[in-house]
C-alpha cells in the first residue's frame, strides 16, 4: 500500500465555500464519497485545513494502491459524484484544472515504528 501527502492552496476567500462540500462528505454524500474512494482504489483520505500567513491551505493524505493515480482517475471519471467533487472542490475552491495532477511531493523522511 502506498501513501502520498500534498498541500493545495485555497483560492483567497473560498475557505467557507470549500468547507460546505467537505462537510457533505460525512453527511448527505457520505455513501457516494465512500463508493467513489473505493472505486478509485483508496483506503484512506485525510483532509486538513491549515491556516497560514500566506493563505489557507488544504493538506491531504491519500493511501491506496496508486493514490496519485486515483486523483487522475477521479478527474477523468464520468461518475456524477466524482464530477461534482472535481467541479466544486478542485476547480471552484482550488482553481485546479480538472486534468491537473497535484504536485508530487519530495519525500525527505518517512519514519515508522
Amino acid at each position: 500500500m502506498a501513501s502520498i501527502t500534498f498541500a493545495v492552496p485555497l483560492v483567497k476567500g473560498k475557505t467557507e465555500h470549500w468547507k460546505k462540500p467537505i462537510a457533505e462528505l460525512t453527511g448527505p454524500r457520505a455513501a457516494e464519497h465512500t463508493a467513489s474512494r473505493k472505486r478509485l482504489g483508496l483506503t484512506r483520505e485525510l483532509v486538513c485545513l491549515q491556516q497560514t500567513p500566506m493563505g489557507d491551505m488544504v493538506c491531504v493524505l491519500l493511501e491506496g494502491n496508486d493514490p496519485l493515480g486515483s486523483v487522475k482517475k477521479m478527474s477523468e471519471s464520468t461518475d456524477a459524484f466524482d464530477q461534482w467533487f472535481v467541479k466544486t472542490v478542485l476547480v471552484e475552491s482550488h482553481d485546479m484544472q480538472p486534468s491537473a495532477q497535484p504536485p508530487a511531493p519530495e519525500v525527505l523522511l518517512d519514519w515508522k515504528v
